[in-house]
């Protein structure tokens, strides 16, 4: 039997409001997605009759919390389809997990003459860790440059990987701005070869295609909660077990300690060792919600939906004058950035929220060295990200809205 869609889409209470008399049209699920009810309500229950702190009582409540985080672990190690729950860390979200690789392993472990790859594509969350870690230990970044269409430049990668003594490539699976989906099996390949590791930046990929870090073989991998149907708060990294022991924490305090004195401390085995103090309990029970959620209506169903959808919108988008896409790579997710004539995205989003109730994203979407290297007028961009929810009436009322808004720009 087909999925149906529309009893799908009433599992998001959000999605029944109204906004300036119009249905919501909810397509910024690139920065956030909106949270099924079952999310809601595990938090609540969780909050109502399942809380305590997890991993030091002995007591009812402490027993089941922990017992709930931790399944929380085991369902993103599903859907990473890593080999050990233990391969996973819980953060405040991707970003500080991202920042735990750069100090806990590059900073304390690589210096000068060694270099960390970026891309021309990265979030502001996997470029200025590195920079800061470059200052501290006094390794070199390079950047691997984008081809016309929008795709990374694996020629350049490839020459740049022979020609620097590099240690670690970060790069993101699926571009928030331009929507490429990165080939990142052959780049974890390319990086091994002359003995690097990777991380992934997920935040995006994981959202719109099936990842198995086993088979891709990536050293890091880090999603986060929000945009996972989840809540905020929570982020997730999955880091090789044999890579993970070798690095030392980043914050010290309760929790991730084998022993302490008043002198020196040891630390607990992965991933407690990155996890101090009292950690996101009720997040990652939200988090696990999120997954069990995606998982029940099939990430495959979700994945080809999505394409469908991503066709549709930019053909749609393509009719409307003097609206350019940007971004024109083969391989692509359900999230399009573009430009309406010499409009400034603000007034464009502005203008199609009171027009019509549609939620976009406005701005450099936390990619400024993007926007400034593509030199889009504004530095900024209007962004529509598709979600599990979204259908083509959706896509149907940001055209005309659109188009009202243009005919409103213009006179």
């Amino acid at each position: 039997m087909p999925l149906d869609w529309s009893a799908i889409r009433t599992d998001f209470p959000a999605l029944a409001l109204k906004v300036n008399d119009h249905p919501l049209v909810y397509l910024d699920s690139g920065a956030s997605a909106q949270k099924p009810q079952c999310v809601i309500d595990s938090m609540v229950e969780c909050m109502q009759s399942g809380y305590a702190n997890v991993h030091r009582g002995l007591h009812y409540l402490s027993e089941k919390a922990t017992s709930n985080y931790e399944s929380a672990r085991d369902a993103v190690q599903r859907i990473l389809g890593a080999a050990d729950p233990a391969e996973i860390v819980f953060g405040m979200n991707a970003t500080s997990l991202i920042n735990l690789v750069a100090h806990s392993y590059a900073a304390e472990y690589f210096g000068a003459g060694d270099t960390v790859l970026i891309s021309a594509m990265e979030h502001h969350a996997n470029i200025v860790p590195w920079q800061i870690a470059a200052r501290r230990a006094g390794f070199d970044l390079g950047v691997i440059p984008l081809c016309v269409d929008g795709s990374l430049d694996q020629e350049v990668y490839r020459r740049l990987l022979r020609d620097h003594r590099v240690r670690l490539v970060a790069v993101t699976h699926t571009s928030n701005v331009l929507g490429t989906v990165n080939p990142i099996a052959e780049m974890t390949q390319a990086a091994h070869d002359v003995g690097a590791k990777i991380l992934i930046d997920g935040c995006q990929g994981i959202v719109h295609q099936s990842v198995d870090v086993q088979s891709l073989d990536v050293d890091f991998y880090c999603g986060a909660g929000h945009k996972l149907y989840g809540p905020s708060g929570i982020g997730f990294l999955f880091g090789k077990a044999e890579i993970l022991a070798e690095m030392p924490p980043m914050l010290g305090g309760g929790d991730m300690i084998d022993t302490v004195d008043y002198y020196q401390s040891t630390w607990a085995l992965p991933p407690a060792r990155f996890e101090p103090g009292t950690p996101p309990i009720i997040e990652a029970i939200g988090l696990k919600a999120a997954i069990e959620y995606i998982e029940t209506i099939g990430l495959s169903e979700i994945f080809a939906r999505e394409a469908e959808l991503t066709v549709t919108l930019l053909e749609k988008l393509r009719e409307i004058p003097s609206l350019h896409v940007h971004g024109d790579a083969e391989h692509r997710a359900g999230l399009v950035s573009f430009s309406l004539g010499s409009a400034h995205p603000y007034d464009v989003a502005q203008l199609l929220d009171q027009l019509g109730g549609v939620a976009v994203r406005a701005g450099h979407h936390c990619a400024m060295p993007l926007h400034n290297l593509l030199n889009i007028p504004h530095h900024a961009t209007v962004r529509a990200s598709l979600g599990l929810y979204n259908t083509r009436e959706d896509i149907d009322r940001l055209c005309t809205t659109l188009r009202k808004a243009q005919r409103m720009l213009e006179d």
